[in-house]
């Protein structure tokens, strides 16, 4: 239900946060968001049948000092939506700003980086921004697997050519994108969306594709996530949208394993080698083994994670490969599940007009 207090200039941004089942971090989000300063902003919690206390978390922030906060319901999802996208429609179609910044209850926003990313949209002449936000992991299936993931995308989705007009690449990070209002609507918003499940990347190539700039980087100087928290969440996360970000899943899966076999049995054959006193092709196996380690590493430092993380790495490569070939399979079965609801692949099919 809406909620709202004293009256307030009108917002040159309105912070769309879709919401569903995030007891455990809008808070901390919210607390992140009310406190930005040096520029006129409202919240939307657009709320999608939480089960748990998000609703009531969300109510706690409606009465705060000089920031609109509104909460609302997301009402019930189109036939072939998926529950975020329906919820990101519901919030922009609310909102006031001639600005949209759509976020996740999962991220935290460093303090100032709403005025900052508003300046630099202005500065660099974009109406649509994203950032990749600094990936926080703290167990060791989110340290192993997600700088690999990560890797991966930087790689398939260089920030650079994101960024160049004249390149036809296009991507976005959804838990961090600002765009301005008249190009959001021009390009039919979610509403051309609303089954995909890659609805950041099909929104900036919408943008990019009416002929209009798009700037993509890491964020982590402006906002800050920790998408997963427990092996399920990230292997479900994952499995809805890893075979749709990498066509090729099951030829890269392949690499990635062939990657980890070579690492390992390097070390082994060198150690043992070593062992029996064979010390050249010891020396040579580990002098090899060296230079694709280091390769890996260098593809893993695009990623931004801290030393620990890159170094568990390694051992994430076997379970990208597992859960690529999950994903691929999920999806050729026609059926994908994502927090708590069942979608089916023709209506996202038909939905996505592909």
């Amino acid at each position: 239900m809406p909620a709202s207090h004293s009256v307030i200039a009108r917002p040159t941004v309105s912070v769309i946060i879709p919401a569903r089942n995030e007891e455990a971090t809008l808070g901390a989000c919210l607390d992140s968001l009310v406190s930005q300063k040096n520029v006129a902003f409202e919240i939307l919690v657009v709320n999608d049948a939480s089960t748990d206390r998000t609703l009531e978390i969300a109510q706690s922030f409606s009465s705060t000092p000089n920031v609109r906060v509104t909460v609302m319901d997301a009402g019930s999802i189109p036939a072939g939506w998926t529950g975020k996208n329906n919820a990101a429609a519901t919030g922009a179609r609310a909102a006031c700003g001639e600005w949209l910044l759509f976020t996740d209850a999962d991220t935290t926003h460093l303090p100032g980086s709403l005025a900052r990313s508003l300046a630099e949209a202005g500065r660099r002449g974009v109406p649509m921004l994203s950032y990749s936000p600094r990936q926080i992991v703290k167990t060791f299936w989110e340290k192993a697997v997600m700088p690999v993931i990560f890797a991966e995308l930087a790689t398939s989705f260089r920030p650079s050519q994101v960024s160049d007009r004249k390149s036809s690449a296009a991507a976005a990070n959804g838990q961090y994108i600002l765009i301005t209002r008249e190009a959001y609507d021009a390009v039919g918003g979610h509403s051309v969306i609303g089954g995909s499940f890659l609805e950041d990347v099909a929104l900036a190539r919408n943008v990019k594709r009416s002929g209009r700039k798009i700037f993509f980087r890491y964020g982590g100087d402006a906002v800050h996530t920790r998408m997963y928290r427990n092996f399920q969440q990230l292997s479900e996360g994952w499995t809805k949208n890893l075979a749709l970000l990498f066509p090729s899943a099951a030829r890269l899966a392949a690499l990635r394993a062939i990657e980890f076999v070579l690492i390992v049995a390097g070390i082994g054959i060198a150690v043992i080698g070593a062992s029996y006193g064979h010390w050249r092709p010891a020396l040579v196996t580990g002098m090899l083994d060296v230079i694709l380690y280091a390769v890996f590493l260098a593809r893993i430092r695009r990623a931004h994670f801290y030393w620990d993380a890159n170094i568990l790495a390694l051992f994430g490569l076997p379970l990208f490969s597992y859960l690529l070939l999950r994903s691929k399979r999920v999806h050729a079965n026609g059926s994908v599940y994502w927090k708590g609801r069942k979608y089916s692949e023709e209506e996202h099919l038909l939905a996505t007009g592909h």
